[in-house]
C-alpha cells in the first residue's frame, strides 16, 4: 500500500478530500498518494504566516542556527529513505538521488553558517559637509512570508534552497512543490515542522492555476520561483510591488578550445548532458569545438555515450533514466525529427519508448532548430565546430538565454574573454555548466532569470536593508 502524504498548513499536516496519485515514470508503479490544497488552505497558510512573523523574526540568531543544522542532521538520518522516495517520484538514477540529498543537507548547514553572517554595516558620513557628525547603520530585516515555487526535476534540494535561507532569517515560507513530485517536499517537512515555531512552514501541493491567488496576495512579500520562463514571467507581471527572484533555465553552451584536455571534456559532457535524462536547467545542451578537435571528440563523445544505458531509477548500474513523463518525451523527440528533415544528423540516438528517449547527440544543426534555440530539457546534445575562440562566444551568446556556460581551455587570456564576453550568469572553466555547488551565487541574464540564489545571496534576496542615521 502506498503512503498517504497530508499536505501542511503552518506546520500542521492537513489531509483533505482532493487527492493525487504520484506514479513512477519509469514503470507507472504508484509512489504515493498526496492531499491537494485548495483557495481555502492556501488562504490560511498566508494567514498563519502573517500571524507567527512577530515571533520568527525575532529568533536570535543562535536558534535560528541551531534548528537548520537539527534538519540537516535529520535528513542525514534518513538519507536512504529520502533517495529512494525522490529517485522514484521523478525518475532519477538512484546515485544521482543521493547526491542531491546530501547536497540538501549541505544546504541546510550552509544557510545555518550563513545566519551567524548576517551583519549590518556601520560608516561615518562626514565625507560630505552635511554628514559632519553624523554615522550610519544598515541592517538586514526579514521581508515577511516567502512563497517558493519549485519544479520536478530537483525535488528536495530546490525546495531546500528556498526553506533553508527563509529560516535562517526567520521568514515564513509557503512551498508549492511540483505536482509531478511533490513526495520529496512533504518528507522535508515532517522534518523541519519539528524544530520550527507554528506558523513558520506550510507545504501546498495543488494545480498551478491554485496558486495564483498567493501570488496575488498581499501577505506575500517575495516569490522565489524556479520553473519555465512563460511561468516565471506571467509571475513576475501578476505579482504587484513583492520581490521576485526567478530561475528560468536556458539553453547551456559549452566551448571546447583548441588546447581543452579532450578526454576530460568528454567525460564531463556525458554527465553533464545526460545526467537525469538532461532535466537540468544547466544540462549541456549546445557544445563548440575548435574545428582541429570536432572530429575526435565527436568520435569519442559519440563511442561513450552510445555504451550508456537506461534503467530503473534505483538501478544504479544504469546511468540513463526516463524523462518525467511521455508528453516530454514525444515532445523532445518531435524536437529531433524537427531538425533532422531540417538537415541536422544524429550521431547516435533519436528512440523513443514511451518515457524512455535514448542520449542523442545532434550535429549540423542551426540556431534556429528548437534543440538549438530552446530549452530542450531532455537527453539530447548538438555539437558545432568553430574556427576562433571569439566566434565560439557569439554561438554561445546567440541565445535568448544565460545561465551558466562552460569553457575547456588551458589558455588564460580566452579564460578571461569568456568571462568578460559570455552573456551568462555564470563561467565554468575546464567543465560543463551543469556544474553547481550551493553556495555559490546561482542565476542567469536575458530570459535565464531575475535574481540570484545560493544561500548567501539568497538571504539577501529575501531580506531588505534599513538605515538608521546618528
Amino acid at each position: 500500500m502506498s503512503k498517504e502524504y497530508p499536505l501542511f498548513i503552518g506546520n500542521t499536516p492537513v489531509k483533505t478530500k482532493e487527492s493525487k496519485t504520484v506514479l513512477c515514470p519509469h514503470d507507472n508503479e504508484i509512489v504515493g498518494d498526496v492531499s491537494l490544497a485548495n483557495e481555502t488552505h492556501i488562504q490560511q497558510a498566508i494567514k498563519k504566516a502573517a500571524a507567527f512573523f512577530p515571533q520568527t523574526k525575532n529568533m536570535p540568531t543562535w536558534k535560528r542556527a541551531e534548528i537548520l543544522i537539527a534538519i540537516a542532521r535529520d535528513i542525514e538520518n534518513s538519507a536512504e529513505s529520502f533517495a529512494e522516495t525522490l529517485a522514484l517520484e521523478c525518475g532519477k538514477n538512484i546515485n544521482f538521488a543521493r547526491g542531491e540529498v546530501q547536497r540538501a543537507v549541505q544546504t541546510f548547514i550552509l544557510a545555518a553558517e550563513e545566519s551567524k553572517r548576517i551583519d549590518g554595516e556601520y560608516f561615518d558620513l562626514d565625507s560630505v559637509p552635511k554628514g559632519e557628525k553624523k554615522s550610519a547603520l544598515v541592517k538586514r530585516f526579514p521581508l515577511g512570508t516567502v512563497l517558493g515555487i519549485t519544479p520536478f526535476n530537483f525535488p528536495l534540494n530546490l525546495v531546500a534552497h528556498k526553506v533553508a535561507p527563509a529560516l535562517a532569517v526567520g521568514n515564513p515560507i509557503i512551498i508549492k512543490p511540483s505536482s509531478l513530485a511533490p513526495l520529496s517536499a512533504l518528507n522535508l517537512a515532517e522534518i523541519v515542522i519539528k524544530y520550527v515555531p507554528d506558523g513558520m512552514l506550510s507545504v501546498l501541493p495543488c494545480p498551478g492555476a491554485e496558486i495564483m491567488s498567493a501570488v496575488k496576495s498581499e501577505g506575500i512579500k517575495m516569490i522565489s520561483f524556479t520553473g519555465s520562463p512563460p511561468v516565471g514571467w506571467k509571475l513576475k507581471d501578476q505579482c504587484g510591488k513583492k520581490k521576485v527572484c526567478l530561475e528560468l533555465g536556458g539553453n547551456a553552451g559549452v566551448i571546447i578550445d583548441e588546447d581543452a584536455d579532450i578526454d576530460a571534456a568528454v567525460e564531463k559532457s556525458l554527465v553533464g548532458g545526460f545526467a537525469y535524462a538532461g532535466q537540468v536547467c544547466i544540462h549541456t545542451q549546445r557544445i563548440f569545438i575548435h574545428k582541429s578537435k570536432f572530429d575526435e571528440f565527436s568520435a569519442k563523445f559519440t563511442e561513450k555515450t552510445k555504451n550508456l544505458t537506461i534503467g530503473h531509477p534505483l538501478d544504479g548500474e544504469a546511468f540513463l533514466n526516463c524523462m518525467i513523463n511521455e508528453q516530454e518525451a514525444i515532445r523532445a523527440e518531435s524536437w529531433i525529427d524537427e531538425a533532422t528533415k531540417l538537415g541536422a544528423k544524429i550521431c547516435c540516438g533519436g528512440n523513443r519508448e514511451g518515457t524512455k528517449l535514448q542520449a542523442t547527440i545532434l550535429t549540423d544543426t542551426t540556431p534556429a532548430m528548437k534543440v538549438e534555440k530552446n530549452e530542450v530539457f531532455a537527453p539530447i546534445v548538438t555539437l558545432t565546430p568553430f574556427t576562433q575562440f571569439e566566434q565560439a562566444i557569439d554561438m554561445v551568446n546567440n541565445s535568448d538565454y544565460g545561465l551558466q556556460a562552460g569553457v575547456f581551455t588551458n589558455n588564460l587570456q580566452h579564460t578571461k574573454t569568456a568571462f568578460k564576453k559570455l552573456e551568462v550568469g555564470g563561467v565554468i572553466i575546464n567543465n560543463t555548466p551543469t556544474f553547481r555547488v550551493d553556495q555559490m551565487p546561482y542565476g542567469g541574464v536575458k530570459n535565464s532569470g531575475f535574481g540570484r540564489e545560493g544561500v548567501r545571496y539568497s538571504i539577501e534576496e529575501m531580506t531588505e536593508l534599513k538605515l538608521l542615521v546618528i
